[in-house]
Formats: structure tokens, sequence, C-alpha cells
């Protein structure tokens, strides 16, 4: 398995024994994963149109990544207002 630079990283650490452990951990993941939800919480509807083929293409890629079209155009979406969409290069 091929690891990212930060993945490296991060392993080189742990077996080097520089990682700490977090204090009361069940508490931390419970806490952050409150900011999570509240930071994406989805409450608005957005209705657009787009053409057959796009959503056909939309479908079947949401498909192959095991995902609801709808979350898949909305992980995009927030992907590209947030700077972090970067296309494939060829």
């Amino acid at each position: 398995m091929k690891l990212e630079k930060k993945e490296k990283d991060m392993l080189e650490a742990f077996e080097q024994g520089r990682m700490k452990p977090v204090p009361n951990v069940t508490r931390e993941i419970s806490r952050y994963r409150e900011y999570a939800k509240a930071h994406f919480q989805k409450n608005k509807r957005v209705n657009i149109r787009i053409s057959q083929s796009d959503l056909e293409l939309l479908q079947k890629r949401a498909v192959l990544d095991g995902l609801p079209y709808q979350t898949l155009m909305s992980s995009v979406l927030h992907k590209f207002i947030s700077g972090r969409f970067a296309e494939k290069s060829a």
C-alpha cells in the first residue's frame, strides 16, 4: 500500500514514540463529531437544472463511489467552494 507523505510522517512519529495519547479520547471523539455534524448540517434545499447526460454520468460515478448522487454532487460543490477541488492532470 502506497502512503502519502503526511501518512508516512504520522507512521514514523508513531513508530518512534513521538505521538501522545489523547486524554479521555471517547469524550474528544464525541465532541469533534458534534462539531462536524453542526458544520455540515444540510438545512437548505437547492433546485438546479442540468443536462440529462451530465445527470446520468453523475449517477454512474456515484454508484462507482458507493454514494447517493446527491451526496456526491454536494461533496463536489463543497470541495470547489472551499478550494480543495483539484482537477486530475492529464
